[in-house]
């Protein structure tokens, strides 16, 4: 534990932390909960089809041929082994698609709450810390933004400057940012009348460096549980715009798309939308039950 020294010689402690056991008791809980080994499972299958998507995908997402068009699943009538999922409606692998989504999905995902983190953190440290003025502007931009659906600003950002990757995962970041600024202002302002910071007001530390080294080390817990239920929305927020067509482009396959394009066909091919759609389905699911399993394993309150 971290010891400040008043000028007086007074030693204060300079952080309000757990005793060091308190890290292994909190991933032996994570790690014995069955929902939360089910979920990390998934992500894991999930994350490396993402990361092998060139090597793992059977077949080029992209082929088309429209002598296999709505070819069905490998356990259906009419199946072909090496199509597994069946093909689409212009004859193109449903799997390989869904494994290239994949990596589109979560690349959103982690990307769009990198940008939220970077400028939802920023804020809510300098304005919870400050106070003043500056917390009171900060704090009216946020409940401004907070009054619009997230989806409908996306929508209307991406629309009127064109659908691309780049361009919905800043879009998804910046509607997406007063979530952070919320929960780290309010740390910050229990944290802010502490021993330690006033310990590290008196020895003549700057505002900036004791924010770095003392108060945002203690808001990470809240930071992290926040970030992987953030992650599961920002995928979601990306298959709806997809899904409206105002998503990634074609450049890519994604979800939402390939649901897109299949419901006109789901009375003669049900496999078009719906593999993409338990895609989705378990992806996010197995985000949220990691998630809250992980803010239950790091609450000081459960046993």
């Amino acid at each position: 534990m971290a010891i400040a020294t008043l000028p007086s010689g007074t030693a204060v402690e300079a952080a309000d932390a757990r005793p060091v056991r308190g890290g292994s008791r909190s991933w032996r809980k994570l790690v014995r909960n069955p929902a939360a080994l089910a979920g990390a499972l998934i992500l894991l299958v999930v994350v490396i089809a993402a990361i092998g998507a060139d090597w793992i995908a059977p077949h080029d997402p992209a082929k088309q041929s429209l002598v296999r068009r709505f070819t069905p699943p490998v356990w259906s009538a009419g199946g072909n082994p090496s199509y597994l999922l069946g093909t689409d409606q212009v004859g193109r692998d449903i799997l390989s698609r869904m494994i290239h989504g994949a990596r589109i999905s979560l690349t959103v995902g982690v990307a769009a709450v990198a940008v939220s983190l970077l400028v939802g953190v920023t804020l809510g440290l300098v304005s919870g810390f400050v106070g003043g003025r500056l917390d009171t502007v900060v704090m009216t931009v946020v409940d401004v933004t907070l009054s619009f659906p997230q989806l409908l600003l996306a929508l209307a950002f991406v629309a009127a400057l064109g659908p691309s990757l780049t361009t919905v995962i800043v879009v998804l970041g910046l509607t997406g940012w007063e979530r952070y600024t919320r929960v780290v202002r309010a740390e910050v302002l229990a944290l802010r009348e502490k021993d330690f910071i006033e310990a590290a007001r008196a020895m003549g530390i700057g505002w900036a460096r004791t924010l770095l080294r003392h108060v945002l080390p203690n808001t990470f817990s809240s930071i992290i549980v926040l970030s992987t239920l953030q992650v599961a929305q920002a995928i979601l927020a990306e298959a709806a715009l997809s899904f409206l067509g105002v998503g990634t482009g074609g450049t890519y396959p994604t979800w939402g798309q390939m649901i897109s394009l299949g419901r006109n066909f789901v009375t003669v091919a049900w496999w078009l939308p719906t593999f993409p759609g338990l895609a989705i389905l378990l992806t996010v699911l197995a985000i949220n039950l990691v998630g809250d399993r992980l803010r239950d394993a790091l609450d000081p309150r459960t046993v």
